[in-house]
């Protein structure tokens, strides 16, 4: 990921409509422009999902921040950059990468009671290090590490055995790789290219993608990285052209190609780009947007891959209501653990991992399958939506209860079929009345979460608001 530090927790994107454009409809494996019900039916179960697992996990684990005896600045998956360590001292770390404590089955049980539905693990991230068995090149686990063994089938494995999709990210950039080379003595990043090795560079990177389909077959290549200038939007069609024509149901995020706007994640509108969903990073934007897809990047605490002093986490709280938040605006939260170089997930992050599936085993009918909300803002929460037969489900996903107890929802001007707490699992009615101002849910006395309450709002036909527009 980008070395680039964000405190907080619900981080918005201003200036979004100012930026964004739609992301282009994409080739087939034959070349062909792909019709809106084709992307519609390929993009299905990833915008079905809402959520995902990030893991950053490499030879970056093992100094965890540190780099002879002193703590180093930065976040850790870059220490080689940030500490400017020489390639050859770098890859001394592989010989003492040995994680016996990795255990896949346990990492998709967190992931998977935690309500996620994806993961995407770094296959390969800017040091060059790959934690697959690749014939491109000893630099891996299996031939350089006292490890020895793929650290990815066996994952890819349990996704599927537990119902999981399995998704990789791989870096374009490498300071690894003998055809690319350091931007100048004091930093590797960006790297520049060697004169006539571009080519041999772009084949190995091909190579590795395509081990990666065959050997683990990944249902995503989430890449990163491609800010090079060496790299252009040329290159990104060809590998976005190679790898869809590998798997044509493969979904390949927006940095494949050279579009996306920084940190905002959104491609430019200047032309069309290479991708199929935009990525924000550590932000989530301040407005849904019709037509995009799009997935918010964020970690737990400051940093992507381990780093054994980084204590700044954000609260359970945070990371439910940013979900919540995301999902109201019609993209995916993907949220970032960092393993240990032993092959454990941090106990602060499976603590908000529990947090975040104890709420969503209650209220997660309120986030998969939902589309942004319909209404321009709501001063108590949050809105999600699914279209049902006759009519709509509004979801609203309360952060303030109302101390009167009357939740009004504005501008709403529909007949109501029923209303009631997911978190009542009788779903006792909620009595609703009409007023001049929108529809009125009358609630009970308390919350059911302090968190987040959902009420479950059914209207008949087609949705009438007066003053909607873009969710806040």
């Amino acid at each position: 990921m980008n070395p680039r530090r964000v405190a907080g927790g619900l981080v918005v994107l201003l200036g979004w409509l100012t930026i964004a454009g739609p992301l282009p409809a994409a080739d087939d494996a034959q070349g062909n422009r792909e019709t809106s019900e084709q992307r519609d039916a390929r993009m299905k179960w990833w915008r079905d999902a809402r959520f995902g697992l990030f893991i950053h996990w490499g030879l970056y684990s093992l100094p965890a921040g540190h780099w002879k005896g002193q703590p180093v600045r930065g976040i850790g998956e870059w220490i080689m950059n940030s500490a400017n360590i020489p390639v050859a001292e770098y890859e001394q770390l592989a010989k003492e990468f040995n994680p016996v404590q990795y255990d896949p089955a346990a990492w998709v049980r967190i992931a998977k009671q935690a309500g996620v539905k994806y993961l995407v693990i770094t296959s390969k991230h800017h040091d060059g290090f790959a934690l697959f068995d690749s014939r491109a090149t000893r630099y891996d686990v299996v031939d350089a590490t006292p490890y020895g063994k793929c650290l990815l089938k066996p994952l890819a494995d349990e996704c599927r055995k537990q119902g999981l999709k399995f998704c990789v990210y791989h870096s374009i950039m490498d300071w690894h790789h003998p055809a690319q080379t350091r931007r100048n003595e004091k930093s590797y990043n960006p790297t520049k290219i060697v004169p006539g090795r571009k080519a041999e560079y772009m084949d190995f990177m091909k190579q590795q993608l395509k081990e990666l389909l065959d050997n683990c077959d990944t249902e995503v290549l989430w890449f990163d990285g491609e800010w090079c200038d060496w790299y252009t939007e040329e290159d990104a069609r060809d590998v976005y052209a190679y790898l869809r024509k590998l798997k044509p149901q493969l979904i390949i995020n927006n940095r494949v190609g050279k579009g996306r706007q920084g940190m905002d994640g959104i491609n430019k509108g200047d032309r069309e780009y290479a991708g199929d969903f935009g990525t924000p990073e550590q932000q989530i934007p301040a407005t849904g947007l019709a037509g995009v897809d799009w997935e918010s990047c964020m970690t737990m605490n400051d940093t992507w891959g381990y780093k054994q002093d980084d204590h700044n986490w954000k609260s359970s709280e945070t990371l439910i209501r940013n979900l919540i938040d995301i999902a109201s605006k019609g993209g995916n939260y993907l949220l970032n653990v960092g393993p240990t170089a032993e092959g454990v997930i941090p106990a602060a992050s499976v603590e908000r991992l529990q947090a975040i599936g104890k709420w969503m085993q209650v209220n997660g009918e309120a986030i998969y399958a939902t589309s942004a909300s319909p209404f321009k803002s709501l001063p108590w929460g949050r809105c999600t939506k699914k279209l049902t037969d006759g009519g709509t489900t509004l979801y609203l996903h309360v952060f303030q209860w109302p101390r009167d107890g009357k939740l009004l929802v504005p501008g709403l001007r529909n007949k109501i079929a029923a209303a009631y707490l997911l978190a009542d699992a009788s779903q006792k009615a909620l009595a609703t009345e009409a007023a001049a101002s929108g529809v009125c849910v009358q609630l009970p006395a308390a919350a059911p979460d302090p968190i987040c309450s959902v009420v479950a709002l059914k209207v008949v036909g087609d949705l009438e608001i007066e003053g909607k527009g873009p969710a806040q």
